[in-house]
């Protein structure tokens, strides 16, 4: 889907003049009535408009909005990408309605994914095995109840919110701090591609936009303004995801957190929030509850947790082994069992699928 309109073209244009970012773009196109009549209007009554600085004004007439905004079109129509303006049915409600919606949207994907019910799961992009674990039961789980999941598409927390989600073979949104058409983290170009092919990718930046710091507070506030609610998941107190949970109180958004240990440095944020009042999150049904969504699997449903048979010797390891790594030599002494049988006994519960063996001989449950 592509936009070569020239209702889109004026918006592009005029975002594009140095010295007009969103807010004097909403002020002199308010005055004017559309942004084809402030690139159409004279340059005397440019200078006396509210807001607009005289460089603004002199930009309208010399800086070559026209060709840029053509370029950006082109771009879009060779790439698939749409570009939806703030006037267009298309673009999604529940972000129009905040303080500081983007002007226009890339997007590219199916766009009517925009407007469905969406949760947004965020955290740190170094997690502990829990968090990755909890990330992708709680963006699975989401999913499979035909809720869009939306994330930033970064490194940890927000790559295993999209994966999770793109497993229950539901929909899911990845919001770029960069163009649309820039890989980033670059390890993440073939997810991408997964997202764009099965639900949507957005972005309020240029073609060729490096993702530069200051775009990802900016990044945060789209996340949030597209859900009707923010799950944070594993989050140290100076966070980037604790920006995105700002912006979701800001909007009247609902805020959940997953507690996490309170000995470890990326917990102290989320658990903060909990103080303050976010829901605690242990499964699913806790944002559904909060949100007053009921339920209705499109596509798949949660995966089953393993079930089998245990001998007693089983059984007192499995009762050892939780969601957080555990070396076989404390498993060993814990379920007090002979060395020598112990690897054989994890093997079976392996192959019971009721633990996982990660590198360097640690376990976890498997479901």
């Amino acid at each position: 889907m592509h936009t070569s309109s020239d209702h889109t073209r004026y918006w592009i244009g005029l975002s594009s003049i140095p010295g007009i970012g969103r807010t004097t773009f909403r002020k002199i196109v308010r005055r004017f009535g559309s942004p084809e009549k402030v690139l159409a209007a004279p340059e005397g009554t440019l200078t006396k408009s509210e807001g607009l600085s005289e460089k603004a004004a002199l930009g309208i007439r010399t800086f070559p909005w026209r060709e840029y905004a053509e370029q950006e079109l082109t771009r879009a129509h060779d790439a698939g990408v749409a570009i939806i303006t703030l006037e267009d049915p298309a673009y999604p409600e529940r972000l129009r309605k905040t303080t500081d919606p983007p002007l226009y949207l890339y997007a590219k994907g199916d766009v009517s994914v925009l407007n469905e019910q969406a949760v947004a799961i965020v955290g740190t992009r170094t997690p502990t095995y829990y968090g990755l674990s909890v990330t992708h039961r709680i963006a699975y789980g989401l999913a499979a109840a035909g809720l869009t999941v939306v994330s930033g598409m970064a490194r940890g927390i927000d790559t295993q919110a999209h994966k999770g989600a793109l497993a229950a073979k539901g929909n899911t949104v990845a919001v770029l701090a960069c163009g649309i058409d820039v890989a980033y983290p670059p390890e993440n170009r073939r997810l991408m591609e997964q997202i764009s092919d099965s639900g949507t990718v957005v972005t309020e930046n240029p073609f060729g936009t490096k993702p530069e710091s200051g775009y990802f507070p900016a990044r945060n506030r789209i996340i949030s303004g597209l859900s009707l609610g923010t799950v944070i998941i594993e989050a140290a107190e100076d966070s980037g995801s604790l920006i995105t949970a700002a912006y979701a109180l800001k909007e009247g958004r609902r805020l959940f957190a997953v507690p996490g240990n309170i000995g470890t440095p990326n917990s102290r944020g989320t658990n903060t929030l909990i103080k303050e009042g976010a829901v605690l999150v242990e499964e699913t049904g806790d944002i559904l509850g909060a949100l007053a969504i009921q339920s209705r699997p499109v596509r798949a449903t949660a995966p089953p947790r393993p079930t089998a048979r245990l001998t007693a010797e089983e059984e007192a390891i499995f009762r050892c082994i939780s969601g957080e790594p555990k070396h076989i030599d404390r498993i060993i002494v814990e379920s007090d069992t002979a060395p020598g049988k112990i690897s054989g006994l994890l093997i079976t519960l392996e192959l019971k699928g009721m633990v996982k063996q990660l590198p360097g001989k640690y376990f976890v449950s498997d479901g």
